[in-house]
């Protein structure tokens, strides 16, 4: 591997600068230059990686320093082999983290960029001021002497003579100017209540990227870009997490989608079998499948479509009846006796925990996780320390079942969405990243 590829880091001095519509351009522009692009996301974000694939043709997968420990990491990295060139994109401002150190750090995108040598392209607003961006950048290069800094790409320019002011303030910091991307309304990704919809849910993704793509290439130096790229030495072999079962049945449709990239691929990797089924099309899984998986997503959204999914509720009662079942966030929702959606109607869910979430009654949870499990769950035994993240809206009205775990923030504070456990069904609010030194 002494090969591996360069990379950068995109970054941002905080959420909604443009980062994502920059860093599909880049993915999408680079592979047409007839590159291949590895894309990773720095952090535990689980929407922007679907997007990254449909930019790159190459799966995404993310890299995250509080979760992470240095042999997962290594293993993760290793899937920009065979790659031109890696590109991360990063998560919130560049050096926003948590306050408690995690198994290889605070989660930052500063981190990350750091342990892979990646310089840092800065996604800069520059909208209502001019050479006073100038003095933005200089902060975020002098923060943290030791990360290397690319430049920046000035995002939302008015006008020329906008343009020009910006580029005398980067000029005189001593900031090198990428590129200088014009206001466009167009540009921006169409949203809902956990950030942007998901990839499989644009109305025209293709068109969009291709977009994305052309404007850059018309407003940034790709030659610039390509030739800042820095690495690191290339990580030391090191294997995925290993699958909790052989066949794995996993939901996978509009309603159940989110499972973080580097789990599939381990399980893979680990010569596991991956059954996917729809629940929205009423498909049950596969009756000979050691485990039923169901991932996160929104089936907040599909409620009704759920409750009259009686197929799909009665293959998973039987699987249930001998096997493990587990969910995880939308999935755990799904396990329950009822969902109530965001208009106040109760949707019968498949009945096999008792718990009872509501859509209506809404509260925002959002943070890492650090679970200790008071029972098993598939692939870890009682007492394992797990690592995820929880990111949702909804409310529990009722859960009745006995609690699968001890759950903490960050920090260490109690959380209450414990998860539960009921025979041979399991589920968490959190997303599984990793199990500690698993």
């Amino acid at each position: 591997m002494t090969d591996f590829p360069k990379g950068l880091m995109i970054s941002a001095p905080s959420s909604g600068t443009g980062k994502t519509t920059v860093m599909l351009g880049l993915l999408r522009a680079l592979s047409e230059d007839g590159l291949t692009v590895q894309p990773f996301k720095s952090g535990p974000d689980y929407i922007d990686p679907a997007f990254h694939f449909a930019a790159a043709g190459r799966a995404s997968f993310n890299l995250d320093t509080w979760a992470m420990d240095s042999l997962l990491l290594d293993a993760v990295t290793t899937q920009g082999a065979g790659a031109d060139i890696c590109i991360g994109e990063g998560s919130m401002g560049l050096f926003d983290g948590v306050a408690t150190r995690g198994q290889s750090g605070f989660g930052s995108s500063a981190e990350t960029a750091l342990r892979m040598g990646w310089p840092v392209v800065l996604v800069i607003d520059v909208g209502g001021q001019a050479q006073s961006a100038a003095a933005t950048a200089l902060g975020f290069k002098s923060y943290l002497p030791d990360l290397p800094f690319a430049g920046v790409i000035l995002n939302r320019v008015a006008s020329p003579r906008h343009e020009r002011l910006t580029r005398l303030g980067m000029e005189r910091a001593g900031i090198t100017v990428l590129g200088a991307l014009p206001r466009r309304g167009d540009l921006a990704l169409p949203e809902r209540h956990l950030g942007l919809i998901q990839a499989v849910e644009h109305p025209d993704l293709e068109a969009a990227i291709a977009g994305y793509a052309a404007f850059l290439r018309a407003h940034v130096d790709l030659d610039a870009i390509r030739a800042l790229a820095g690495g690191a030495a290339a990580p030391a072999p090191a294997a995925l997490p290993k699958p909790p079962a052989q066949r794995i049945a996993l939901a996978r449709d509009a309603a159940f989608s989110f499972t973080y990239p580097h789990l599939l691929e381990g399980w893979r990797a680990a010569g596991a079998e991956i059954l996917p089924f729809s629940p929205l099309n009423d498909e049950a899984p596969a009756g000979d499948a050691d485990l039923v998986w169901l991932p996160g997503g929104y089936p907040e959204l599909h409620g009704a479509t759920l409750a009259a999914a009686a197929n799909w509720r009665r293959g998973l009662q039987t699987h249930a009846q001998t096997k493990p079942v587990h969910g995880e966030c939308g999935g755990y929702m799904a396990l329950g006796e009822a969902l109530i959606d965001k208009d106040g109607h109760r949707h019968q869910m498949a009945g096999l925990l008792g718990l009872v979430t509501s859509y209506e009654k809404r509260k925002f949870h959002l943070g890492y996780r650090r679970a200790h499990l008071q029972s098993a769950m598939p692939g870890f035994a009682a007492g394992a320390f797990l690592r995820g993240h929880e990111f949702h809206y909804c409310t529990i009205l009722d859960e009745p079942d006995a609690p699968l775990a001890r759950v903490m923030d960050a920090d260490g504070n109690p959380v209450p969405e414990t998860g539960s456990v009921k025979g041979h069904v399991t589920g968490t609010f959190f997303h599984l990243i990793t199990g500690e030194n698993a």
